[in-house]
């Protein structure tokens, strides 16, 4: 891989990691799954494993239509594998809330703020950039 193709696949592999965290904000589960393998296994905090796509939408369906939540995803680290596949190491910050909270100038009251990390392992599919497996796990958070 030449220095031009390691920027590009590092461009594209950050867009994914922050294009998920966008679809689970703007609660689209089917966008949010789509970018994942069929036969992807994501892991989230105190959860079982989803494995599958479609284990993933049905999991993200359920979400409360008034659970609010946004995702400012940083300092992530790449690693290039010789098999073509992607480790990336992400922090992400997520408050939560409701949308069914009173919107104020400030916006609306959160419920919650927590300091977490994705560990994703990404792959180069027919469909473009994929996550084919992801850990997530919370690190700190604002009692």
């Amino acid at each position: 891989m030449n220095a031009i193709e390691q920027l590009q696949t590092e461009s594209a592999c950050r867009a994914l990691i922050v294009r998920a965290a966008g679809c689970a904000d703007n609660n689209d589960a089917r966008a949010l799954a789509d970018l994942f393998t069929e036969d992807a296994r994501l892991v989230r905090p105190g959860g079982d494993p989803l494995l599958g796509r479609e284990a993933i939408f049905a999991a993200y369906a359920k979400r409360p239509a008034d659970r609010m939540t946004r995702h400012l995803v940083t300092n992530t680290e790449l690693e290039m594998l010789a098999d073509g596949r992607v480790r990336a190491v992400s922090y992400a910050l997520v408050i939560a809330g409701s949308r069914n909270d009173e919107a104020t100038p400030q916006g609306r009251k959160a419920s919650s703020c927590q300091m977490g990390e994705f560990h994703d392992t990404l792959v180069l599919t027919g469909q473009g950039w994929r996550i084919a497996q992801r850990e997530a796990s919370f690190v700190l958070y604002v009692p």
